[in-house]
């Protein structure tokens, strides 16, 4: 379980990054929701924290793939493969994150620990 921060220090609309192996990016929707999904595209090395986020889908800022936020599922292309979603608690108005145990889908040239 990895800790990202206490609740009140991401507001609604923002994202945050974790610096797991691979990153995981954490949502808090305008509507009040959490997310936590894989942070790098799957079609090529960028940060979904650095996206846009719009209602339950986030868009990668480098060619708008659209990822959704409760599945993983990739919403629009060029990415093909889906992106890992994370369970998400608040335990004592901390956000904690349970990393999945299934394998990212990384984009061509990327490991779990970096670029090859």
């Amino acid at each position: 379980m990895h800790k990202a921060c206490p609740l009140s220090e991401l507001a609604p609309g923002e994202a945050l990054r974790l610096n797991t192996a691979p990153p995981i990016a954490v949502f808090h929707t305008e509507e009040g929701e959490l997310f936590a999904i894989d942070d790098t595209c799957t079609h090529q090395d960028a940060s979904l924290t650095d996206g846009w986020v719009e209602g339950c889908e986030v868009e990668c800022p480098l060619h708008a793939s659209k990822f959704n936020l409760r599945t993983g599922q990739v919403d629009a292309p060029p990415a093909k493969l889906p992106v890992r979603t994370h369970e998400v608690t608040v335990v004592d108005g901390d956000i904690m994150v349970i990393e999945s145990d299934e394998a990212p889908n990384l984009p061509p040239g990327l490991t779990v620990n970096g670029h090859v």
